[in-house]
This record gives structure tokens, sequence and C-alpha cells, in this order.
């Protein structure tokens, strides 16, 4: 009796172990299925985006450029792996978006991707597919003509900067810069310092005009900037700019010099020597194409309504104690235009002047450095100042008053983002 009993506990544990072995065997499966399909999951979901980010640029170009947008962007999916046949992947094209913050925009495009990926081991514990869904959003702005850069009163442009020699934005020593209408905008991705204030350098804005950043600021003094906050994580603009620059010049026309008169007319003034010639401080209404330096120096005087300054090659130098009264022309195709460097003009631009002083017009200087140290009047700068880096130090109050009807107007270039 004794072996019967044996015998009959040793095919008892035998069938124990059988039990043990499947159960194994289903929890090696589940794991297998875990690594293998879950990987394979997680690069098809990467796919996915790819190929919705990839067909929402495409959709959004093909729209700017007249074509049909959704055979683009259908297209674009299908390159990437997803082909929209309704059983392995689904391609939905929506504009206006029907989901998020751009719902009802019809700016917008909205791409999902969904996939339908088979498994290899997820089968045998009841996961025969794994879905997963890309999402992208881009955005189509049309061509437009109107103020830029949002109608920021200082913009410096610079993509990167630093802390220490190319300084996007940097303000330092004394000044007081008294801001209306506008605001500042900080191109920057530096995440440190690409607002950077030192010392007793102060903003007052007068109402409610942001200071706007794309990367990170660095204040000394948070009170001497009021009652604005620097508000970082701005979206980063591209440069060159997307607009047009100004298609402003003076032909053949020669300007000429009345020294009995102290005047100036409009043209091209390629004489030796700085502009404007000494002995004139009196210009008439026009565009002035210059080659060499403009230099206004203390003491001088020098007032100029409707005049466009067109500095091709040469720095804009204005000092301390000159009296400069400089307005843009009210119409035409320089209309709103002060002073403008093109692209290829990496020289510098200093501004000062003194309590007579004033300036009515954009400044325009995409390559160059501009320096604000000045004037300490009472109307300063009626003016948009756009340039690669912004520097303000001195001890002046600085007025810096934006209005989109004193400046210059631009054709803004059609773009495409994504946004999302």
């Amino acid at each position: 009796m004794n072996r019967k009993l044996a015998f009959n506990f040793k095919n008892s544990e035998r069938g124990q172990a059988i039990i043990v072995i499947v159960f194994a065997i289903i929890g090696i499966v589940g794991i297998s299925s875990l690594a293998i399909d879950g990987s394979n999951a997680l690069v098809d979901r990467r796919r996915s985006e790819t190929a919705a980010s990839a067909a929402a640029l495409a959709g959004a170009l093909a729209r700017i450029e007249g074509r049909d947008w959704r055979a683009s962007a259908l297209a674009a999916a299908k390159m990437n792996g997803y082909n929209n046949d309704g059983e392995n992947s689904t391609v939905e094209l929506n504009t206006p978006p029907v989901n998020g913050p751009y719902t009802g925009d019809a700016e917008y495009i909205e791409v999902i991707v969904t996939s339908h990926m088979r498994t290899y081991f997820g089968s045998i514990i009841g996961i025969p597919v794994i879905t997963s869904v890309g999402y992208a959003v881009s955005q189509t702005k049309p061509a437009e003509y109107g103020q830029m850069f949002d109608g920021f009163a200082l913009v410096s442009l610079a993509p990167h900067s630093d802390c220490t020699k190319k300084r996007s934005f940097w303000l330092h020593n004394e000044p007081t810069i008294v801001l209306e209408g506008g605001g500042i905008f900080v191109n920057s991705d530096n995440d440190e310092c690409a607002f950077l204030q030192e010392g007793s350098g102060s903003i007052r804005v007068q109402d409610e005009s942001p200071i706007t950043v794309v990367g990170g600021a660095s204040v000394q003094k948070a009170q001497l900037i009021s009652p604005a906050i620097v508000q970082p994580g701005a979206i980063p603009i591209s440069y060159p700019p997307a607009f047009q620059m100004p298609k402003v010049g003076c032909g053949s026309k020669i300007a000429t010099v009345d020294l009995l008169a102290g005047t100036m007319t409009s043209g091209n003034y390629e004489e030796p020597g700085d502009f404007p010639p000494e002995g004139v401080h009196d210009l008439e209404s026009g565009i002035y194409c210059i080659t060499g330096d403009v230099v206004i120096g203390g003491g001088s005087r020098l007032t100029g309504n409707g005049v466009t300054f067109i500095v091709e090659q040469g720095e804009v130098r204005i000092s301390a104690e000159a009296e400069v009264q400089l307005s843009a022309p009210k119409n035409g195709n320089s209309a709103g235009l002060l002073i403008y460097m093109p692209l290829d003009n990496h020289s510098r631009i200093a501004l000062n002047g003194n309590t007579e002083t004033s300036f009515t017009g954009t400044i325009l200087a995409p390559s160059a450095d501009i320096r604000l140290n000045g004037p300490d009047s009472k109307h300063g700068f009626h003016s948009q100042i756009i340039g690669y880096y912004i520097e303000v130090d001195g001890q002046s109050k600085i007025v810096l008053k934006y209005q989109d009807e004193d400046n210059y107007d631009a054709y803004k270039m059609p773009e495409v983002i994504l946004v999302q």
C-alpha cells in the first residue's frame, strides 16, 4: 500500500509541473510580446508622428502655392509608409482643425495618422493589433502687407547670442527706456541671457506693451523693469526675416549741395568724406543713397522732413549734443522708412542727440549692431527700431513710442509653420 501511495504522489507532482511549465510558457510569450511588439509599437508611433508632420507641412506648402493640398498631404504620408488604405492605416485631414487650440481657424491644417500594426506574439495573449496615432498641425500664413514683426517697437533679430561679446539685447549702465506702444522682442535662443539687464538700466512701460524673449533673461534688478515682466519662451523669427526688404533707391539722381544756404537735395551721395557735407544743416525731402558713413557730431544741427537714408556700406553715428530732427516720408514706396541698412551692411548704428532731438520713422538695419544711448529729449523716437544686436547704455532717458502710421509697412512673405 505504501508503494501505491508513493506512485500516486509522483503522478500528482508530474501533473503540477506540466501546469507550471504551461504558465511559464505563457509568461515568456507575454514578456516576448511586451519586448518585441512593444518596441515595434514605439517605433511605429514615432513613424506615424513623423508622417503626420511631413503631411501637414506638405499640405500647407501646397496650399500656399495654389496646388491640391490634400493630394500633397496624402502623398507625403504614403512616402513615409502610411497609404491610407483603411485597413493598415488611415490619414485624416482637417482644415480648420476639429481638435485642440486651433479648432475652427482656417489658417491651420490638422493631420491625424492612425496606424494598425499586427503583432508577432501579442495575438497569443489576445492582442492581435496595436494602434498608434500620429498628430500634427501646420499653419499657412498668406502673404500680406502690414507692420513688421507684429508692431514690436524694439527688435533684436540675432537667432543666437552669448553673455559676453555677442549679446542680443544688452541694457546696462544707467539709461531709462520709456516705452509706449509695441513692446520689445528678442529673437535669441540663448537660455541664460538673450535679454540681459545689468547695472541700473531700466525700462518703464507706459501701457501694456510686452517684453518678449525667445530664450531666457538675466536681470540683475527686477524692480527696474516695471510694470511689465520679461516673458521667455516666444516663438522664434526666421533669419533673414520673412518679409520683402525695401525696394527703394535713387536711380541716377545725384544729390546737390548749396553751401551758401546750408541745404542739400536728395539723390546719390558718393563724394569723399562723411554725410552730410560740412556746412549742410537742412535736407530737402526725398531719398538719400549714401555709400560712406553718416556722421553728425556734437554741436551739429541737421533737419530733414520726409527723408529716407539708404546707408549702403557705411555706419551711422549721431553724437551727444547734436541737434537732429528727422522724419520719414508720409507716402510713396519709402513711406515710414527713416534709415535703412541692407542685409549685406554689417556696420554699426549709434544714436544719440540733445534735448531737442527727434526721430520719426522706422530704423531698419537687420544685420547691424544698434546702440542707443540717447537722446534725452521729450520726443525721442517715434520709431520701430530693428537691428541684429541691440545695446542700450548711457545715462539718458530714451523715449520710444511706436505708432504704426509713423512707420514702414512691408510685404510679408507667405509662411508655413509646424505648430504642433
